[in-house]
C-alpha cells in the first residue's frame, strides 16, 4: 500500500477515524500506518485471506479523501498491463490522418509515440495522480508475481518514478 501525506495527528487518530468507518485497527497497525504516512514509504502487510489487509487500503483511501487504485497480481503480470502500453489502433488512426493530410513525410515518432496515446495502467495512474490527495494504491497478492516483476515493483516503490523510453521519467508528485 502506497501512502499519501498524512493528515493524522497521532496513531490515535488513526484508530479513531479508521473506527468511524468500521475498521478495528490495533495499535501497532495504527502505527505502522502513522509511520508509513509520514515518512511517505510503502507499507507492506501480510496476512492470511480475509484478514482485512485490502480493506485497511479502502479505509485508509476513504479516511485520506483519496482515489483508491488496485493492482492485482498474478504469475506472468508484465509492465505492459501494470504500468503502461501503447494505445495501437489510435496511434494507426493517427499515422492514417497524417498520411491524408500529407503530412506524413515530416511526421516524427513523437507524433505518435507521446502521452496522448498512453494506456495509463495502475501503478503509472499512481504516479501521476493529480486529483488532489495523494492515491493509495494497494498492489494485491503480490507473492504471485514472478521475481523480476517484484524486482521492478521494488523500484518503482523506493524511486517513486517509471520510465518509460519513448517519453521519459514519470515521477510521483
Amino acid at each position: 500500500v502506497c501512502i499519501s501525506p498524512t493528515r493524522f495527528l497521532v496513531h490515535e487518530s488513526i484508530q479513531d477515524d479508521f473506527r468511524a468507518r468500521n475498521y478495528i485497527a490495533d495499535r501497532s497497525l495504527a502505527t505502522a500506518v502513522f509511520l508509513a504516512l509520514e515518512l511517505g514509504r510503502p507499507l507492506l502487510l501480510e496476512g492470511e485471506a480475509g484478514v482485512g489487509k485490502t480493506e485497511l487500503a479502502k479505509v485508509l483511501a476513504a479516511s485520506l479523501g483519496a482515489r483508491l487504485i488496485r493492482l492485482q497480481c498474478y504469475e506472468g503480470l508484465d509492465v505492459n498491463t501494470a504500468v503502461y502500453e501503447w494505445n495501437y489502433p489510435r496511434q494507426m488512426l493517427e499515422i492514417r490522418l497524417l498520411e491524408a493530410r500529407g503530412e506524413i513525410d515530416k511526421a516524427t515518432a513523437h507524433d505518435i509515440f507521446s502521452a496522448e496515446f498512453l494506456l495509463k495502467r495502475p501503478l503509472l495512474q499512481a504516479l501521476e495522480d493529480d486529483a488532489g490527495a495523494a492515491p493509495v494504491l494497494l498492489i494485491d497478492e503480490i507473492d504471485r508475481a514472478d521475481e523480476e516483476f517484484e524486482a521492478y515493483l521494488l523500484e518503482i516503490l523506493s524511486d517513486f518514478q517509471v520510465t518509460v523510453p519513448e517519453i521519459g521519467t514519470i515521477r510521483a508528485d
